[in-house]
């Protein structure tokens, strides 16, 4: 807590407040804010937020007044705000005083602690995302602490069905983080970073800006010998392909994540890739190709356990449209007034990368 020995007067208001004590005098305006100041301060720091910031509100200086130790008033004002649990308030006072970073990151995390109880998904998300900016500012946390932040505030976007919200709160702070990287080079760290950046801007519906941090992802990954992150970097990269449209580019690179699951031994990546690669030659106007690619979908689907059945299902609703499609194009259906295909998307299909986590003997996935 910050205290104040005089408050904000000049060295000429001050010695007036003496005249005017040694004389019997009323206190100025300037040592009665001094005052509030200190007694605020104690009860805060002594566990009555209420009532110090009773006191710490009658410190504001008045307007067109000028003020010396705004930046501790609101600390102060924040800390109080804190202790009432309104981190709202808590939070934009902490803005306001510079150089308070590590506070205002515990403050985050608090008020991260206090959505997550109240089932805000949302809101503990964004509370996490700024409590990963002010603990990269204040540099009193360490690699595996703002890691670790990271990794759970992209678990609880994940949990966001809005995609817009669920974006909101994800490509800032990894983009922090990765300046992050830069100051202490952690090529792994930088390559989960950057495949959850592009992830990240999949959720927000960013497609274009998605496709230069999927790339960047992959080749480091590929450089880095982690064939299952590159599969799963591929398989981002083709998903936005197909939402902006781009299918061959898209069933190009679906066949690079296919093979690089299949090298890693990810059936559970496979069988995704293998939907997406079948939606991709739907629209490429393939329809026997795509057949295949379900059929194999469920297939691997077979050997996984803990899939949503929602997910077979899907699965089954497309193969069952790819085939009607087949038999359309072979004349067996009326070319006029009967079945039309439908849009098939793989609007499931988003991998993220856990950040590794640091230790004392090194990095580890």
């Amino acid at each position: 807590m910050r205290f104040s020995g005089h408050g904000a007067g000049t060295g000429e208001e001050e010695q007036e407040e003496r005249n005017g004590q040694a004389q019997g005098g009323p206190a100025s305006p300037g040592l009665r804010r001094a005052c509030a100041f200190n007694l605020g301060a104690a009860y805060v720091e002594s566990g009555k937020p209420k009532k110090g910031l009773e006191f710490l509100l009658q410190s504001q200086p008045s307007e067109g007044e000028s003020g010396e130790d705004l930046e501790d008033l609101y600390f102060n004002i924040g800390a109080a705000h804190e202790g009432l649990r309104d981190f709202p308030k808590a939070l934009e006072c902490f803005g306001k005083a510079t150089g308070h970073a590590a506070r205002a990151a515990r403050c985050f995390l608090d008020a991260a602690q206090t959505y997550m109880s109240a089932a805000s998904p949302e809101a503990a998300a964004v509370a996490l995302s700024r409590a990963s900016g002010s603990m990269l500012q204040s540099r009193c946390f360490g690699p595996a602490e703002i890691a670790g932040v990271l990794a759970q505030c992209r678990s609880l976007c994940e949990s966001i069905p809005d995609p817009a919200l669920r974006g909101n709160a994800a490509p800032q702070p990894l983009l922090s983080a990765l300046a992050l990287c830069g100051a202490e080079p952690d090529r792994r760290r930088e390559a989960a970073l950057l495949q959850n950046l592009g992830a990240a801007h999949n959720a927000l519906r960013s497609f274009g800006t998605a496709l230069g941090w999927h790339r960047r992802a992959a080749a480091l990954h590929s450089a880095l010998g982690n064939r299952r992150a590159q599969g799963q970097c591929f398989g981002n990269l083709a998903y936005a392909c197909s939402q902006l449209g781009n299918h061959e580019a898209a069933a190009e690179n679906y066949l690079h994540a296919l093979q690089a699951f299949r090298d890693s031994g990810d059936v559970q990546g496979q069988w995704q890739v293998c939907e997406g690669l079948g939606s991709a030659c739907f629209h490429l106007g393939h329809p026997q190709k795509a057949i295949g690619h379900y059929k194999e979908a469920l297939t691997l689907l077979s050997h996984c356990q803990d899939t949503p059945r929602s997910a077979r299902e899907r699965v089954v609703h497309k193969l069952t449209d790819a085939i009607q499609h087949q038999l359309c194009l072979r004349g067996r259906l009326s070319r006029r007034g009967g079945w039309a295909p439908t849009p098939q998307d793989s609007d499931h299909l988003r991998f993220c990368s856990t950040l590794p986590h640091t230790s004392k003997t090194g990095s580890e996935v």
